[in-house]
């Protein structure tokens, strides 16, 4: 259960390096890509001929200093995110991404929303998740307008929504055919995009058969307003009915489900979906790492005001909190605060770095209300060599918690 992920590191600086006093003659040259030759006396710095030589000589070295510098800053290793496949689809997804669910348009303001997709965007993020329902929309608007504020490519970009709840019309809502296209477009509006990466099912819908959502879904990827496809809190049988449906009438199988998955959550990742994985190619894009902040410590002595479990529509987050098993759940954290000690890493970054053990979780979600709360989490990336079979061993043995899969079982 505790196999590696197999994916790659690859570096990722998106600014490029610095040309320390080089020339402009040099900068010009070298930006218009073309090949640089011997100078002539007036393209030269000021003097006469004979001064022209080594001044030219001068200029060509510094020009092979510079490339010099970009081709080691090529080669050289970075603080740099890792990249995995979506599923076992071809779409290549930052390990770490920023879902936006409670932050975008409720918990923090458009400032702070930009500040938080900047530091993940430049960190090599390039996975952001949004959802209809979040805000009532606004967190689309608000990720739309970044977007578009920053011009960064698009093409560098994977974002995804999730369709279920739109509105409060009893036609607004569902995985039916209308409303996955209407809501679709609606998404699209929003964000004032022309497409989504991948476009999810929030959720199971038994008013609606199964190929019908199967036929819109591959009717909104053929019309180019998706790329993909997924699934959100299905079930692994659900997920193999949609799978089977498109192999029986050629259309297109979902690449992924977003599941909830931290410390005390575990089941259904470990057990269900890899079968899924191996089987079928559905990845998995989990969510809540922290178990909506418990895990961070916070709660430790109670529930702070400005914490999400102080908000109304949270009540059900301070009742489990703040129970029999939470109690629990925060005897068991500090016992984990060792192990994250002996690795040199916060508590959070272990539990990240913990999810990404599993060789089926193309991405972790991260949810951050502040920029110093997000580059912490970002620094999980540090600690996943570190998730070694012994440290994960120590870690079930503190849970105790650990799902029997059908590897358990010797026949």
């Amino acid at each position: 259960m505790y196999l590696k992920a197999a994916c790659s590191d690859i570096p990722v600086s998106r600014q490029r390096p610095r040309l320390d006093r080089c020339p402009s003659s040099i900068q010009q040259r070298q930006g218009a890509g073309t090949r640089v030759q011997p100078s002539s006396p007036t393209s030269c710095l000021p003097g006469s001929f004979e001064a022209s030589r080594p001044r030219e000589q001068q200029s060509l070295e510094e020009l092979l200093h510079v490339h010099s510098h970009l081709f080691q800053a090529s080669i050289q290793p970075t603080a740099s995110m890792v990249y995995r496949n979506l599923g076992k689809s071809g779409l290549r997804v930052s390990c770490l991404g920023l879902g936006t669910w409670v932050t975008f348009g409720g918990q923090i303001s458009d400032e702070v929303a930009e500040q938080l997709m900047t530091i993940a965007y430049e960190s090599g993020v390039n996975l952001f998740d949004t959802a209809e329902v979040y805000s009532g929309g606004k967190a689309e608007i608000i990720l739309g307008n970044i977007i578009k504020k920053k011009c960064w490519r698009r093409s560098s970009l994977v974002i995804t929504t999730k369709l279920y709840w739109g509105g409060k019309a009893e036609t607004e809502r569902g995985l039916n055919r209308k409303h996955i296209i209407e809501g679709l477009k609606g998404s699209l509006q929003r964000m004032q995009l022309e497409y989504v990466d991948v476009v999810f099912a929030n959720r199971p819908d038994s008013n609606t058969p199964m190929e019908e959502i199967v036929r819109a879904m591959t009717h909104v990827i053929n019309q180019g307003m998706s790329m993909y496809w997924g699934t959100s809190r299905w079930s692994a049988m659900e997920i193999m009915e949609a799978y089977s449906v498109a192999r029986q009438f050629n259309l297109i199988p979902p690449v992924c489900e977003q599941a909830e998955y931290h410390f005390f959550q575990r089941d259904k990742v470990e057990t269900q979906l890899p079968e899924l994985y191996h089987k079928i190619g559905v990845g998995v894009v989990s969510w809540s790492p922290l178990a909506c902040g418990i895990i961070t410590g916070k709660y430790e002595n109670g529930v702070p005001e400005t914490s999400r479990a102080s908000m109304k529509p949270y009540q059900w987050l301070r009742e489990k909190i703040m129970s029999e098993d939470g109690r629990k759940q925060q005897a068991k954290l500090k016992e984990l605060a060792h192990i994250a000690e002996k690795l040199g890493c916060t508590l959070p970054q272990l539990a990240i770095a913990w999810c990404l053990r599993n060789e089926g979780v193309s991405s972790v979600l991260l949810g951050s209300s502040n920029p110093s709360q997000l580059t912490e989490n970002l620094g999980a990336i540090q600690v996943i060599p570190k998730m070694t079979a012994g440290i994960a061993t120590e870690v079930d043995h503190i849970l105790g918690n650990r799902p029997h899969s059908k590897k358990d079982y010797h026949h």
